[in-house]
């Protein structure tokens, strides 16, 4: 094993482009167990829609998968790898596989050798298993993990499990050779470019490539970007591309706006204030998504709502049964997606529905 493995360059390539990557949810049946038809139904839906890769085991899929009483954390894992290499085959193009990582070190080393395992092309790097570590702590696990496989960072905001990280700590974190990209889902602008900074002062900041997880402000990430300094001057860096639970549902929607987002910031006369409009219609479809009104305990519920209504999850169910829609969370996101139906898929997927499940 190479002290610090690489993805291949097709997958390197894949991400610098920019590319559509839902965090994969958690089909479960009345019983809540695992539903393995509708599982496989949802990463075909995904791939069918255009998403150049999935996130599996992360928080949409539910941290609690890897409890002992539900020991989901292979199966999950399995399930998506093997429906990802029939789909790859048949759509000719290469998906980009994403496994979570959590946990302190042993637990996180044993879940990076199962996600090579598999056949995973990086792992997500959850650091909030080190509530109070300092950074020194932090970079010798992260040290560790890149040891087995290519590390894909995660600044998870702390409303949602995460914990505050420095610019420093993304400064050495950003020298481990093998980071690929970061996910940044701090939830705030300041926070976030502080970590592009420390990031851009590695030296590395050509390389190490960013997406957004900052589900509020989607497309401002991915249009505005932000301005660092460099010895050379002010330097613009802007989201390649999302890994996002928002995008786990209305992908074919997300797709096509990431494509078109990208098409415009080609031309040298781009002007992000053309997307001005449908920057606050996707915050505010989010808004309700993710509950923010309710400090977001119902994000994965309001995910699964969508997904029920459209016929691809059988209902909202999660392993802890606390863990519902907000009174008001489903109204508001019938109101929200009335009012946008341009960021909605539902003919898409009704239309390829019955394919889905009986494949």
């Amino acid at each position: 094993m190479s002290a610090n493995p690489m993805p291949d360059d097709e997958v390197i390539a894949l991400l610098r482009e920019g590319i559509v990557i839902p965090a994969h949810p958690l089909a479960l049946d009345a019983e809540r167990k695992l539903d393995e038809r509708r599982q496989r139904a949802l990463t075909r839906y995904y791939l069918d829609a255009g998403a150049g890769g999935v996130a599996v085991a992360v928080h949409t899929t539910q941290f609690a998968i890897r409890e002992p009483q539900h020991d989901l954390l292979r199966p999950v894992l399995e399930l998506a790898a093997d429906t990802v290499a029939q789909r790859q085959e048949e759509l000719s193009r290469r998906i980009v596989k994403v496994a979570g990582v959590c946990g302190q070190t042993e637990q996180a080393l044993g879940e990076a050798e199962l996600a090579r395992e598999l056949g995973y092309d990086l792992g997500l790097l959850n650091l909030s298993a080190y509530p109070n570590a300092d950074d020194d702590t932090l970079l010798a696990h992260a040290k560790r993990v890149a040891e087995v496989i290519p590390v894909f960072g995660f600044y998870l905001q702390p409303d949602i499990g995460g914990r505050l990280l420095s610019q420093s700590f993304f400064r050495e974190f950003a020298a481990i050779p093998n980071l690929i990209a970061v996910k940044m889902a701090a939830f705030d602008r300041d926070l976030t470019q502080e970590a592009i900074h420390g990031i851009e002062e590695s030296g590395r900041g050509d390389d190490v490539l960013l997406y957004t997880g900052n589900d509020n402000f989607i497309v401002e990430d991915l249009t505005e970007g932000y301005l660092v300094p460099t010895n050379q001057g002010e330097a613009l860096r802007r989201m390649a591309g999302g890994l996002l639970g928002h995008w786990a549902v209305w992908t074919k929607a997300a797709v096509d706006m990431l494509e078109e987002i990208k098409a415009a910031r080609s031309f040298d006369s781009f002007k992000p204030t053309r997307f001005s409009r449908l920057a606050a219609e996707v915050t505010e479809m989010n808004h309700y998504l993710f509950d923010f009104d309710h400090g977001f305990r119902g994000c994965v519920p309001g995910v699964h709502e969508i997904l029920r209504r459209q016929g691809l999850l059988e209902g909202t169910w999660c392993l802890d049964p606390e863990e519902v829609l907000s009174e008001g969370q489903a109204d508001a996101l019938t109101r929200v997606a009335h009012a946008h139906p341009h960021l909605t898929d539902d003919a898409f997927v009704a239309e390829h529905l019955d394919r889905w499940l009986d494949d």
